[in-house]
């Protein structure tokens, strides 16, 4: 499968997980929920590494990958903190979309950060995606 199948089904997959974790953050803390979720996750990606049997990977793992994949799990951690405390406090509708803000500011990262180019069609998304989340609040 090429990397836009799988973008897609990531893209599926995040919807159904605003409206899941919506209905199931109801009457429990945000943090519980969150660690709930995170602990799902959790088995879920190992017994795929078991399954793929990719766990000897992990010790030729170089440093350099072990400090960024640190940071990013601290990153995630902490959007899906303020994700679901955001889901718990506000709709599904308009919590979601400023979330996916996401989008052009990883797109203005990757080019800063990375060195990625942004096209003119690039910015022009990125402008448009960010009115459209920005329209859901007004």
């Amino acid at each position: 499968m090429t990397w836009l199948i799988y973008a897609l089904a990531s893209a599926v997959t995040a919807a159904a997980t605003a409206i899941l974790a919506k209905v199931g953050v109801e009457g429990v803390p945000s943090t519980l929920a969150t660690a709930f979720r995170t602990t799902i996750v959790l088995v879920i990606a190992w017994s795929l590494v078991l399954a793929l049997g990719e766990r000897q990977a992990l010790v030729a793992m170089p440093r350099r990958s072990w400090i960024f994949l640190s940071l990013s799990g601290v990153a995630t951690g902490l959007s899906w903190l303020a994700y679901f405390r955001a889901l718990q406090l506000g709709p599904a509708s308009r919590v979601a979309p400023i979330d996916k803000l996401s989008l052009p500011l990883t797109i203005i990262l990757a080019a800063a950060i990375l060195g990625e180019t942004i096209t003119w069609k690039v910015g022009v998304g990125v402008a448009l995606m960010t009115a459209g989340a920005l329209l859901t609040i007004l």
